[in-house]
C-alpha cells in the first residue's frame, strides 16, 4: 500500500516568497513495515506533478502497488492508474466527511455525523448507497452535499470490497497525516525557507529521526496479508 499526500510551505524563489508543496509518498511493504518512498518539492499540488512522482518511484524499483490511498485531489486516481494500471485507488473517506460536515449547521452536526456513519460503516457497497439515499430523504436541506458522495462514489467505495483488517487501513489517510504532523513540529519555527533544497534537507533529516522509531509492524498485518493474498492473487509476495 502507498499513501500519497502534500504539505504546503513558504519558500523564497527568485526574490519572491512562493507557496510550494512537499509531495510525500509513504509505503507499507509486504512485511508490514512503513517506508518513506520519497519527498519532492514543486510549486503547486496537482495530478500532473503526482505523475512525475509516480514515474520516479516506478523507475526506482516500485513494481506494483496493490492499494493507493489519496485525498480528494481531482485527477489523482487517473494519474495513478496511468502509471500503475492494476492499482486500486481509495480516496480518503475522512476527507470527504470533513468536506461535507463543513456545510452542516452546528445544531445538526452531531446527529448528522451519527447518520453519516451508517454510510461508510455499511457492510457492503449496496448497503452504503442505500444508507446514503435514506440520509438524503432525512436531511433534504443538505442533499446537495450528500449528492457529492454519489458523484464521487466510485472513488470512495473500493474499501467495501476489503475485509475489516484491510478496510481500517485504507479508508483514511491518517497514517500519512500522522507523519505530516511530525514534519510540522520540525518545520514550525521556519516561516520561510531560503530555497527548495533547504526545505528538502530539513524534511529528510526529520524523516531519518522519525523512521528510526518505526520498529513495529502494522497491527494484525499477518491476517491482513493473508486476505490481501486472496484479494490480489499472484501479486502478493512473501
Amino acid at each position: 500500500m502507498v499513501y500519497f499526500d502534500g504539505l504546503r510551505f513558504k519558500v523564497r524563489d527568485s526574490g519572491k516568497i512562493a507557496s510550494k508543496v512537499a509531495y510525500i509518498a509513504l509505503g507499507i511493504n509486504q512485511y508490514g513495515q512503513k517506508e518513506i518512498l520519497g519527498i519532492w518539492v514543486s510549486e503547486s499540488e496537482g495530478a500532473k506533478f503526482w505523475m512525475h512522482v509516480l514515474n520516479d518511484i516506478k523507475n526506482r524499483g516500485v513494481e506494483d502497488i496493490l492499494i493507493a490511498c489519496v485525498d480528494g485531489l481531482k485527477g489523482f486516481p487517473e494519474a495513478i492508474n496511468a502509471i500503475f494500471p492494476k492499482t486500486d485507488v481509495q480516496v480518503c473517506v475522512v476527507h470527504q466527511i470533513r468536506h461535507t460536515v463543513m456545510f452542516v449547521a452546528h445544531k445538526d452536526r452531531k446527529k448528522f455525523c451519527e447518520d453519516l456513519k451508517s454510510v461508510y460503516t455499511a457492510p457492503s457497497e449496496d448497503a452504503g448507497m442505500e444508507a446514503l439515499k435514506v440520509m438524503e430523504d432525512q436531511w433534504p436541506q443538505y442533499r446537495p452535499y450528500l449528492k457529492n458522495w454519489e458523484q464521487r462514489w466510485s472513488d470512495l467505495v473500493p474499501f467495501f470490497e476489503y475485509p475489516n483488517p484491510v478496510r481500517k487501513m485504507v479508508y483514511t489517510t491518517n497514517t500519512i497525516e500522522n507523519l505530516n504532523r511530525q514534519f510540522r513540529k520540525v518545520t514550525k519555527t521556519t516561516q520561510v525557507f531560503p530555497h527548495d533544497d533547504a526545505l528538502i534537507k530539513l524534511l529528510w533529516l526529520a524523516q531519518a529521526d522519525i523512521t528510526q522509531k518505526w520498529t513495529m509492524v502494522i497491527h494484525n498485518w499477518g491476517e491482513a496479508m493473508a486476505q490481501l493474498n486472496i484479494l490480489f492473487p499472484d501479486r502478493v509476495q512473501f
